[in-house]
């Protein structure tokens, strides 16, 4: 799922004009005397100050609340976005079995047409040889059935030459209803996958646009999501802001507090060693002896210092002999450092959306489905213990069970999951622990 970076949360702020004038009292409460420093700092001061804080933190637990509100925005935003990326993921599957199917019928009429060809070559030999029959038994003036029953000099061989003459016939017409039967099936034929071929025509232009309207839908889900999302950011800093500002608030109230305290102390301290000694001189003076010389010590300041608040066991063979499964550019390394936080558990490559992404190995989809932070996700199991993963896709070509071979197309490159560049994330697992993918195929 993705976060805001905590860095969001540690960004200096300006000093306030209140903070600087703050400052100012300590530093003025350090190098005046303590009678002065109680006219410079009052305590009406620091119950305005106190005042000030209450409405910083009532305006903290006010943005919480907004906070709160618009985190629950997002999360409906992102549902949406969702669902929608799963839909547009469910369109893609079917026009590529449609295409598929597609491409299934237009090898059955391309056979047919051939056929049909065939078909209409031997028809055409046959009309030859029937044609020159006939005008051989024209010129040689043969007799047909009539004939030689009229002529009937001898039964045998009349009998012969009928039985002739009616096989001839026979297979050829049994030979011109077969040509006749067949040219009528694939004209029938034909017509059907015509037919079929325009319905799908008619279903992949509906789908299509369906694709474009749930692919308008899906950007104005992510700009609500990206809008929501600075609201969110800038609210954070803002509470962030807000928060030192209120630390530093709270440092600086008990600091004066405690300057105070001690201000008091050091004058009543001050005031009953003066009593002391006047006491002291009045008496020395009854008794007519000299004043005891004064031995008051100079008052310490108090100190004020900052303090920082395969199933069939092959694939481990195939190691430095893979390839990732689409081209382009690797933008995140295995074990480097990611945006925001983290380290990179498999690789990034940017590549255009509606790329082929293909399996880098034999195996079987145990998982082809959206998950938050991945958007359309697939992985396949290569036996003893592998996984490939493949996140980010636009759609998912392969379901659940289905058996893969290295190369297949299993699904197209996409930015989903809140993905903000177009790509594909690519992990190998061995026994569930990442490892990394470029030790395992090349980048050719």
């Amino acid at each position: 799922m993705w976060t805001f970076p905590m860095s969001f949360f540690y960004q200096r702020m300006p000093a306030q004009p209140w903070v600087q004038s703050l400052a100012l009292l300590i530093f003025f409460a350090l190098t005046v005397s303590p009678a002065s420093a109680q006219k410079s700092t009052s305590a009406p001061e620091i119950a305005e100050k106190r005042a000030d804080l209450d409405g910083l933190r009532q305006r903290i637990d006010s943005l919480r609340k907004e906070l709160s509100s618009n985190e629950g925005t997002r999360a409906d935003a992102a549902d949406r976005l969702r669902e929608s990326e799963r839909q547009i993921s469910r369109l893609q599957r079917q026009l590529h079995d449609l295409g598929s199917q597609r491409s299934h019928l237009q090898s059955q009429l391309t056979a047919l047409e051939t056929q049909s060809r065939t078909l209409a070559g031997t028809l055409a030999q046959q009309q030859t040889q029937l044609e020159q029959l006939l005008y051989r038994q024209y010129l040689r003036g043969d007799p047909d059935s009539l004939q030689l029953l009229l002529n009937g000099d001898d039964p045998n061989q009349m009998a012969r030459d009928l039985h002739y003459l009616s096989a001839i016939a026979t297979a050829r017409s049994e030979l011109m209803g077969e040509i006749r039967q067949t040219i009528q099936q694939k004209k029938t034929l034909a017509a059907q996958t015509r037919e079929r071929s325009s319905e799908l025509a008619e279903v992949e232009s509906e789908q299509r646009k369906q694709h474009s309207e749930l692919d308008k839908e899906r950007q104005a889900h992510k700009a609500l999501y990206a809008e929501i999302s600075d609201k969110v950011r800038s609210q954070r800093r803002e509470i962030g802001a807000l928060q030192r500002d209120e630390k530093r608030m709270s440092q600086l109230v008990e600091r004066l507090s405690r300057i105070l305290a001690q201000q008091a102390a050091a004058a009543r301290a001050a005031e009953a060693q003066r009593r002391k000694q006047m006491e002291e001189a009045a008496r020395r003076a009854a008794a007519g002896k000299p004043p005891a010389p004064s031995s008051s010590k100079a008052s310490r300041e108090p100190e004020n210092q900052y303090v920082p608040v395969p199933s069939d066991g092959s694939f481990a063979k195939l190691k430095g002999k893979l390839r990732l499964p689409v081209q382009g550019t690797v933008s995140g390394r295995f074990g480097g450092a990611r945006e925001g936080g983290g380290q990179w558990r498999g690789v990034f490559i940017r590549a255009g959306n509606g790329s082929p992404v293909r399996a880098i190995a034999k195996g079987r989809v145990v998982f082809a489905e959206w998950m938050r932070g991945f958007g359309n996700l697939l992985i396949i199991d290569h036996g003893d213990a592998y996984l490939s993963i493949y996140g980010n896709n636009e759609a998912l070509l392969k379901q659940v069970g289905q058996a893969v071979q290295g190369g297949d197309t299993v699904a197209t490159v996409g930015n989903t999951g809140g993905n903000p560049e177009s790509g594909l994330y690519f992990e190998i697992r061995r026994q569930g622990q990442p490892i990394d993918p470029l030790s395992w195929a090349t980048l050719k």
